[in-house]
């Protein structure tokens, strides 16, 4: 179980450095939205989260 917990945490980690990508992107070309900013704050958190549940 804990490498699968770990395997899953990283990949969203990988998401999380994925969507800042394309969000920082999209604001490039496209202009900001607020909606992909919460959208990607709100996957850091739950990333923040796993990180913080794994490591206690």
């Amino acid at each position: 179980m804990p490498g699968s917990a770990d395997g899953s945490t990283k990949t969203m980690g990988a998401l999380t450095v994925g969507g800042l990508v394309m969000v920082t992107a999209y604001t490039v070309a496209l202009g900001s939205n607020g909606w992909l900013w919460f959208g990607w704050v709100v996957l850091g958190l739950i990333t923040l989260g796993m990180v913080v549940s794994r490591s206690t």
